[in-house]
């Protein structure tokens, strides 16, 4: 059986600063509240429909 042998890859990491992380975080959160409240409050059916057992089982009202 051959032997395969690859270049030794080096990954490069950047460093993130705090303040970046800081943004990625509360951009992150903001995006996660607005996807949970158009689920929670939508009047569209199918929308609710497909979110209604995981709202139901996370105690987030509905009806």
């Amino acid at each position: 059986m051959p032997v395969t042998t690859r270049p030794h890859v080096t990954s490069i990491v950047a460093p993130v600063s705090l303040s970046q992380r800081i943004v990625v975080a509360v951009s992150a959160s903001l995006l996660g509240l607005c996807l949970v409240y158009f689920a929670g409050f939508s009047h569209i059916e199918a929308v609710h429909n497909a979110a209604h057992d995981t709202r139901h089982s996370a105690a987030f009202p509905c009806h």
